[in-house]
């Protein structure tokens, strides 16, 4: 039974802020490791992610399209995107839907990068997940790509239930 954070939470609340607090603690934990797995290639967590977009992309597209895939700011993957262009290893070309959103595309150079370090992903990621069922693995995919769904849809600001009470003000004088 999960811990009751704040009064009023149900039991599905509570539930979900513990996994929103654990999806923290994790985010920190596999940065941190793609920072371990990317640094003998000369990237960072953040460069490796950009690159895994561009390649996982049906087709190039430009910067605010990545940032939406990847849940991130234009404004933070453009300079990341800047950044790997610098590098070689990603670069632009004109867009002919619009011409101030060049697509970002992949340099041979970022392809061999982006390969080695999946080389050293895949044991990296195997060996974490060895004794995990994989339909518990899958269930909890589905249960965070549902979450990420409703906290996209759902306004924290304007939900009728995230308002805090309000307090009667004390009548009389003001000091």
């Amino acid at each position: 039974m999960p811990t009751r954070f704040y009064t009023g939470h149900t039991a599905a609340g509570s539930a979900a802020t513990a996994l929103i607090l654990s999806s923290f603690r994790l985010h920190g934990a596999l940065l941190a490791a793609g920072d371990r797995l990317t640094g003998p290639v000369g990237l960072t967590a953040a460069r490796w992610q950009v690159l895994g977009s561009v390649v996982g992309a049906a087709q190039p597209s430009p910067v605010a399209h990545v940032a939406r895939d990847m849940s991130l700011t234009r404004q933070s993957v453009q300079r990341l995107a800047d950044q790997l262009v610098a590098d070689g290893l990603l670069a632009f070309e004109d867009n002919p839907h619009h011409k101030r959103a060049p697509l970002v595309v992949l340099t041979e150079r970022g392809r061999k990068a982006f390969e080695s370090v999946t080389a050293r992903q895949v044991p990296w990621v195997n060996r974490m997940t060895r004794g995990f069922a994989l339909g518990d693995i899958e269930t909890a995919t589905s249960v965070l790509r549902r979450l990420e769904e409703r906290a996209n849809a759902i306004d924290p600001i304007s939900s009728p239930e995230s308002r805090p009470a309000l307090r009667p003000r004390a009548r009389g004088r003001r000091r």
